[in-house]
């Protein structure tokens, strides 16, 4: 069935600003183009598979293995990223609020008699920018000068869990920092947890602008209970999930990832943790027509599955959602952008492609969208399991390239 006029909207005005004098490629015909795939994809073992469908016109280019079950590392972020923007909209964000306790007030002097409450909302991306917009806010609008306790982080947006599947939800390095319904820059942690030392950091820039704080910074609930009655005295916003989305696909940030799926399971499941927020994940995957196998947002566990065939369906339906321009600009692009920035170049994918990578120990996957020489939208998915990640990857950059130089 013939694409509807969205994809060469969103895809064909991304790709083109960044395609700008690519290398121009020799045309292939698809006579020509399956055998070069063919060729190429034979050296991937037999514990790999390729799907590449031209969007454009609905038609399969090439498949090998195609209906094989494999782990896809990191291209599972893929599915996380389009959950959160279908979700959230890609302009939503996720809120941090400064809070207070209940039947707490700041009086006529300035004086608040208890503490104050930093509530997270599981944003990923707190800093230090964020927090001096905060306490900037919370001193201007209500003449704070002192508090007789502390800054309390309120964590209680997620669950307690600091890592993800692959790690048993233990601290990993692997995501670099601590999961967290409250994290600043990019979950850091001292023994009392990431939400004490964001509390800490808002301390820190209230002391600046003169407030008195009589106790060191920790972590707490609201009135003691999560979601607590006290009042939303000041409050800032994350990036818009369009970026968000971005700085989890192009670098491929696990910790982002993990965090958006704990946010999808807090604002949109039953609560914010790993399990309800795959069961947000699985719920807009079904409306796509693809159900993979997922523990983690992220991709570091072997234990996601997916066959190419799939991520091709996937990728043809979020082409033309509601958010295919945001989707398809947080991927990465061969030459320029992201983890494929180092990859491709002085090839004819260079700046035709977006796509996203994955790397595990033996496992690499690329799956994305290449505007040909053709101008014809095409899909492609490479999951390659059980070989090296290093050699898999030079016959990606392979045949990528050829799927840009095909001509019908």
């Amino acid at each position: 069935m013939p694409l509807a006029p969205r994809l060469p909207c969103a895809l064909l005005a991304t790709i083109a600003l960044l395609g700008a004098g690519a290398t121009t490629a020799q045309a292939r015909n698809l006579t020509e183009l399956r055998g070069k795939l063919a060729t190429e994809s034979r050296k991937l073992g037999a514990s790999s598979g390729a799907y590449v469908v031209d969007l454009t016109s609905g038609r399969e280019l090439f498949e090998r293995n195609a209906d094989r079950s494999l782990s896809p590392a990191s291209n599972a972020k893929l599915f996380t990223t389009a959950a959160a923007l279908l979700a959230f909209g890609e302009a939503g964000t996720l809120r941090t609020a400064a809070q207070l306790g209940a039947d707490t007030t700041i009086d006529a002097d300035g004086r608040l008699e208890g503490d104050l409450y930093l509530v997270g909302g599981g944003d990923p991306s707190l800093n230090d920018v964020a927090l001096k917009a905060l306490a900037h806010r919370l001193v201007t609008r209500t003449g704070l000068k002192s508090i007789t306790g502390s800054v309390v982080g309120d964590e209680s947006h997620f669950d307690a869990r600091r890592g993800s599947f692959d790690s048993d939800f233990q601290p990993d390095s692997d995501l670099g920092g601590q999961l967290g319904g409250l994290t600043w820059g990019h979950g850091r942690a001292t023994p009392g947890g990431p939400a004490t030392v964001a509390a800490a950091r808002l301390q820190l820039f209230l002391g600046k602008l003169k407030v008195k704080i009589r106790r060191p910074a920790r972590t707490g609930l609201v009135a003691g209970a999560p979601g607590g009655a006290g009042k939303i005295v000041a409050s800032v916003v994350s990036p818009p999930m369009k970026t968000l989305a971005a700085i989890t696909n192009q670098p491929s940030d696990n910790f982002y990832a993990e965090t958006l799926v704990k946010s999808l399971g807090a604002t949109f499941g039953t609560a914010g943790t790993t399990s309800a927020g795959l069961k947000v994940v699985q719920a807009r995957l079904r409306t796509l027509g693809v159900n993979p196998r997922l523990v983690d947002g992220s991709g570091l566990s072997r234990s996601d599955r997916v066959t190419p065939r799939q991520m091709v369906t996937f990728l043809r339906a979020m082409s033309t959602s509601d958010v295919s321009t945001a989707f398809i600009g947080s991927l990465a692009v061969p030459g320029r952008v992201g983890t494929l920035a180092g990859r491709m170049r002085g090839t004819a994918a260079e700046g035709r492609c977006q796509a996203k990578t994955g790397t595990l120990r033996g496992i690499s996957a690329l799956s994305g969208y290449c505007r040909t020489v053709g101008d014809r939208i095409v899909a492609f998915s490479f999951l390659e399991n059980r070989m090296d990640a290093l050699t898999a990857k030079a016959v990606e950059d392979r045949m990528v390239p050829a799927i840009v130089s095909y001509r019908p």
